[in-house]
């Protein structure tokens, strides 16, 4: 899955780091060529060539053309999630993991279970 990491205001406000990125997201290049571009918002996810296109960054080819510039999704920030009930589950099974809470499913056997081991 192509994630991308979010802004800081972002982060403190679901308490996740990164994100897998989407159609509608908007994002802020912060490395490479395009990097000074303003705030943008994702046009299409590639992800058999694991890229992204932007809607403002275009190339202009030899014969006049214009076509979106690939920009892999580790080089964007994201500044502005697009938030369905499905993404919003995923922040909060992200945030929950994140902060160890609610022991369910986690290690084989659970505390109750060891301390029956030594009744015989």
């Amino acid at each position: 899955v192509m994630t991308a990491a979010l802004s800081k205001d972002l982060r403190t406000k679901h308490g996740v780091r990164s994100l897998p990125i989407r159609k509608d997201d908007e994002i802020q290049i912060v490395r490479g060529k395009h990097a000074k571009e303003a705030v943008a918002k994702v046009t299409s996810v590639y992800r058999r060539r694991y890229c992204i296109h932007v809607d403002r960054i275009i190339k202009e080819k030899t014969n006049g053309a214009q076509v979106q510039v690939p920009i892999h999704p580790s080089k964007v920030q994201i500044t502005k999630l697009k938030l369905d009930k499905d993404r919003k589950a995923l922040i909060e099974r992200k945030r929950l993991g994140r902060a160890g809470g609610g022991d369910k499913g986690k290690g084989k056997f659970s505390e109750k279970d060891v301390a029956m081991a030594d009744v015989d």
